[in-house]
């Protein structure tokens, strides 16, 4: 702020300055006009004349230094996104251009009356000619001079922040959707499993309960699957330190090593996800980010549904998403094993969940009225 408060100050300064020696030559020039040859010896009329003139135009430069500063610093900030070749491009343009102009204009130099037009629109075509030659050849001009191009990569380079290491837990694993997201291309790799993670699968994997040994097989073959990805590889990792205590469960082993190496943990446990806040230690919780994807529906859309069985009250059908979530549909009861079109009366957002309540549309109702006169008269 204070660099900035300087340079404003210097700038109006400048323009001010600029301002009171255009108006002593303006002075200079109107006087002669407005005073003849025999008041040339009137020292004070002409005196006032001049201090006049000269402070009208320093108020004027002072005001045009008050209104372009602010666009001047606006210029300058953008030009400050522009990356070091791009300039260097412009520049290169503009001394082409100047240089060829002037060359090429020096015939017309003596031309009275119309060599100074000519030079001055000619310098300025070819300001904008060698811009836009330059800047359309820049990549040649990176060839040439590989300085510019490097430093300018550093620049963004400098800028992209560096990714969050990720360590995967053994049930985000085991659940398999880690592998439909890495491929969706949200997860910026590596992602690491320690190798404690890794023995509790072989573990699980070798289990004599059917259950857990195809759990165990399942999230080893999404491992390998992921081994060799090229958006986000899984890699082993095996480097602990005395945070770390071998002795402490899973879970807290998981969550202290994260802590220990500025990591966060990829999980779907609820566990995994508490123990990781109580230590600060990021946590991507898979559940939440699926809630987040669910589609929200509003009072008065309408959706399809199956009805599965009949709900608590009477008369009430019980319906389900694609994604999991409840419907309770009114006057739905005798509609079981059926797909009826239905209108959202409510929403019901609980911790444990979200339940959807509606109700039969009526074009619905008259849809099912007639599939039910169908069935009854093949019935007969």
């Amino acid at each position: 702020m204070f660099i900035l408060r300087g340079l404003w100050s210097l700038f109006v300064a400048a323009v001010v300055l600029v301002g009171v020696i255009v108006g002593t030559l303006v002075a200079a020039k109107l006087i002669p006009r407005f005073f003849d040859a025999g008041e040339a010896t009137e020292g004070p009329r002409i005196l006032y004349f001049h201090i006049g003139v000269v402070i009208v135009c320093g108020l004027l430069g002072f005001l045009f230094a008050l209104v372009s500063f602010r666009k001047v610093v606006t210029w300058a900030n953008r030009l400050e996104r522009v990356s070091l070749l791009d300039k260097a491009a412009v520049l290169v343009g503009i001394i082409i251009g100047l240089v060829v102009a002037i060359l090429i204009t020096v015939p017309f130099a003596n031309i009275e009356g119309f060599g100074l037009p000519i030079r001055i629109f000619a310098s300025v075509a070819g300001i904008v000619l060698g811009i836009g030659f330059a800047v359309s050849a820049k990549h040649q001009i990176a060839y040439i001079f590989p300085g510019l191009a490097n430093s300018s990569d550093a620049a963004i380079l400098q800028l992209a922040a560096p990714s969050t290491p990720k360590m995967l837990d053994t049930n985000i694993v085991i659940d398999g959707r880690i592998a439909d997201i890495v491929d969706s291309g949200f997860l910026e790799g590596p992602l690491y499993v320690p190798d404690f993670i890794l023995q509790e699968l072989r573990h699980i994997a070798d289990s004599s309960d059917n259950l857990k040994r195809a759990r165990g097989r399942r999230g080893l073959d999404v491992l390998n699957q992921l081994k060799n990805h090229p958006k986000c590889p899984v890699r082993l990792f095996d480097d602990y330190t005395d945070e770390e205590a071998p002795y402490d469960e899973v879970d807290t082993r998981l969550v202290k090593l994260a802590q220990a190496k500025d990591a966060a943990i990829i999980t779907n446990d609820y566990s995994v996800n508490e123990i990781g806040k109580l230590h600060g230690v990021p946590v991507l919780n898979v559940n939440e980010l699926a809630e987040a994807l669910k589609p929200v529906y509003l009072p008065g859309e309408e959706i399809t549904v199956t009805v599965v069985k009949e709900g608590k009250q009477p008369g009430q059908g019980v319906a389900y998403l694609d994604d999991g979530t409840m419907v309770v549909v009114e006057e739905a009861a005798d509609y079981v094993d059926r797909m009826i079109p239905a209108e959202v009366t409510s929403i019901l957002q609980n911790p444990s969940g979200k339940m959807i309540f509606a109700k039969i549309t009526e074009k619905g109702r008259a849809l099912l009225a007639g599939e039910s006169q169908q069935q009854s008269r093949k019935r007969r």
